[in-house]
């Protein structure tokens, strides 16, 4: 199993960006497809963004246009990109792993980090 720890979470103020950080125990770049995730109070885990099978980026309406995802495949991380932050951005961000065999994303495989907080205000 690959082990996931998010970075990069704190206090923003609307408007501001900010760049997440996971960090695989593994190689990721092949063999895994990743994902952002977030949870806000009182509401249901939802993606953020994830690249596929194809290794295309997927991106939530919510932040289509505000956000980008990318991995360095030399550190194994993985990183999410946003800018022009809102107050509702504001959630636990969790970052996701699920296995890559053969150009299909396997998620029931699914590995998560221990997410990390990012405030809007």
């Amino acid at each position: 199993h690959v082990q996931l720890v998010e970075s990069g979470g704190g206090s923003v103020q609307a408007g501001g960006s900010l760049t997440l950080a996971c960090a695989a125990s593994r190689s990721i770049y092949y063999d895994y497809c990743m994902g952002w995730f977030r949870q806000a109070p009182g509401k249901e885990r939802e993606e953020v963004a994830r690249f596929d099978g194809d290794r295309n980026a997927d991106y939530a309406e919510s932040v289509k246009g505000r956000a980008s995802v990318s991995v360095d495949s030399t550190k194994n991380t993985f990183q999410l990109r946003m800018n022009s932050l809102k107050p509702e951005d504001t959630a636990v961000y969790y970052c996701a792993a699920d296995r890559r065999v053969g150009g299909i994303c396997y998620e029931s495989s699914r590995a998560w980090g221990q997410g990390t907080q990012v405030t809007v205000s």
